[in-house]
């Protein structure tokens, strides 16, 4: 399916109506991700491996000018688009719009009942045209009105059996393999790694450990409210159909600050939505920082898009990059490789 077929559906749109949100075993790739003589050997060398080698040596040698102790080396990463792919769609699209397909058998009534009807029939001008409210809809009823516990089941379900229409895959395979040995060569110089998405936390922490190697409790995400019960004398938490925050634009700083607790000395994203993360991590602080946009440059192995993409546009963070001394990772003149099947 084309993102231009979804004309409404920006990021922002998205998210306030979702705020909910996924990949092959990540052991053998944290493995392979650091060869003694070259710690990103999916990188091509040139002037943006080393700006990253430059940096990390910097502020791990000991004495240096720019040293920064090991608990201070904070480094954030936005999820899609910059670890895996958000193209055609956000992949919280995709699950949305598959669940209900699944769960339309037990509904009949939404044959004819809009926004439902939308996607069984495949009308994406009519699923855009229902707008904010129908987009609430579909999320209250396959993202929230269930335990935390079986919310993790259903999408961990769905990512294990669903595959991308372009590369008859499994999403959880299209990750960025030169990112997975970026956050393994940070790691291994004293990094800890976070992940800052606009993306649902519940959604992304039962498999960002195994796959990229960060823990739930690394985890920045959008949420939903859930409430405390007791149901058959057992405590579980619930999903509400309510909006909880929003991480997403100006709503990174402030998910990264209540999280951590510590300003990031390093930030990695690929759009707009990333703007706010990357000048917080970055400007107006003291010490060296480091700050990565992943450009999405290459139709033949992924994608090309950036300023009038309706998913992960990149246009403000790209002017910013320039004025920043932001690193740009040119995706087809880069990377030796995208995915670790390449």
């Amino acid at each position: 399916m084309s993102a231009s077929r979804f004309p409404l559906l920006d990021r922002r749109f998205l998210l306030t109506s979702l705020a909910t949100l996924p990949i092959l075993s990540a052991s053998s790739r944290f493995a392979s991700a650091q060869a003694p003589s070259d710690p990103l050997p999916s990188w091509k060398d040139g002037a943006t491996k080393t700006s990253i080698l430059n940096f990390v040596a910097r502020v791990t040698t000991q004495g240096g000018p720019d040293f920064v102790a090991a608990d201070k080396r904070i480094a954030t990463f936005d999820n899609d688009g910059t670890l895996w792919v958000e193209q055609p769609m956000y992949v919280q699209l995709a699950f949305i719009l598959d669940r209900v397909k699944a769960m339309a058998p037990m509904h009949p009534e939404w044959k004819t009942k809009q926004p439902f009807a939308a996607v069984l029939d495949n009308d994406f001008k009519a699923l855009a045209a229902s707008g904010e409210k129908g987009l609430v809809e579909l999320v209250a009823v396959t993202h929230a009105g269930m335990t935390t516990a079986e919310f993790e089941k259903i999408s961990s379900d769905w990512l294990a059996t669903t595959r991308d229409h372009r590369f008859k895959r499994p999403y959880t395979e299209l990750v960025y393999q030169p990112m997975l040995e970026l956050l393994a060569y940070l790691r291994a110089s004293g990094f800890k790694t976070f992940i800052a998405s606009g993306g649902g936390i519940e959604f992304m922490r039962p498999w960002t450990e195994r796959i990229y190697g960060v823990p739930p409790e690394q985890v920045i995400g959008s949420s939903i409210k859930t409430r405390f019960e007791m149901k058959d004398g057992a405590p579980t938490l619930f999903r509400l159909p309510d909006i909880n925050f929003i991480d997403d634009k100006a709503g990174k700083p402030v998910g990264i600050n209540e999280h951590i607790g510590r300003r990031p000395i390093a930030a990695f994203g690929n759009s707009d939505g990333d703007l706010e993360m990357l000048q917080w991590a970055t400007l107006g602080a003291s010490g060296a920082r480091f700050g990565l946009i992943v450009h999405h440059t290459d139709e033949v192995r992924e994608y090309a898009y950036d300023r009038l993409s309706h998913f992960g546009k990149l246009d403000a963070a790209l002017d910013a990059a320039k004025v920043n001394n932001w690193t740009v990772v040119d995706m087809k003149k880069d990377w030796k490789r995208i995915f670790a099947f390449d």
